[in-house]
């Protein structure tokens, strides 16, 4: 739902803001930004949704959550590229925004300052543990946060830690449970510890 308000010439101009739902692999990040989406359908806004063109992994034109839920998106080269094709609607949706540039913190910014609804999901912390940028940034100067959860995929507790079953030191390797697993933070500690000694 959107506030109007009254600016000094009479007109009315819609208050935007930021909404950020962060968490680990597999905690319906995803899920949670197409449940809300498609609620901004329903209620009849006008919405536009974009991904990183480099996520590739379910569809190249679709948000796909774990559960298989999609939604048609906009894949984008460019974090810039959504201020030009976002200027027409109301709600914004970006997913995985863990794979854009610090750019997207200014790109979520200035389309909340339009006074559009921005809801950003992305992965909270890489795999070793730490802050993603620009994740981080996001979650500072949104309106609303939301840490979705795993389940630990090693003890079944609630998981908030993105493991990396690989030895690849790069921040960004494309993967599913072919290469992550969710756990909790005694689980994780654990299974660093164990990898670092192979």
């Amino acid at each position: 739902m959107f506030v109007e308000r009254n600016i000094g010439s009479g007109h009315l101009v819609s208050k935007g803001w930021i909404e950020v739902v962060a968490g680990s692999m597999f905690s319906g990040k995803t899920e949670e930004l197409i449940r809300r989406l498609n609620r901004a359908l329903i209620a009849q806004q006008s919405v536009e949704i974009f991904k990183p063109a480099v996520d590739k992994r379910y569809s190249k034109t679709k948000v796909v959550s774990h559960n298989n839920s999609k939604i048609t998106s906009t894949p984008v080269g460019f974090v810039r590229d959504i201020l030009l094709q976002a200027s027409h609607c109301e709600v914004v949706g970006i997913d995985e925004a863990q794979f854009f540039d610090d750019g997207i913190v200014e790109v979520a910014n200035q389309l909340a300052n339009e006074g559009k609804r921005v809801i950003v999901a992305g992965l909270d912390m890489d795999f070793r543990g730490i802050p993603f940028t620009p994740m981080d940034r996001l979650m500072s100067i949104a309106e609303y946060v939301t840490k979705v959860h795993a389940v630990c995929m090693h003890c079944g507790d609630v998981a908030s830690y993105t493991h990396r079953r690989t030895k690849s030191k790069k921040t960004v390797v494309l993967g599913e449970k072919d290469i992550y697993e969710a756990l909790c933070r005694k689980c994780f500690n654990e299974s660093r510890k164990a990898q670092s000694k192979t």
